[in-house]
């Protein structure tokens, strides 16, 4: 739930600057683990795509 809500947090805040799409892709990692270690698999699938396209979006934000 704590991972959930600092995704949510963080996806609110995004456009104030990169490091909030940082903190999206680590809650999403953060959830993604849960989902995994809760058997919910297809959530920790879907966590882990939202993950990646966070770090590549935080990325290409800094670069910029």
């Amino acid at each position: 739930m704590c991972a959930v809500g600092f995704t949510a947090v963080c996806y609110a805040l995004e456009s104030r600057g990169p490091i909030w799409t940082l903190g999206f892709a680590i809650g999403s990692l953060l959830s993604s683990v849960y989902g995994f270690l809760q058997g919910a698999w297809p959530f920790g699938v879907v966590e882990i795509v939202w993950t990646v396209v966070a770090v590549r979006k935080w990325w290409l934000r800094r670069a910029a």
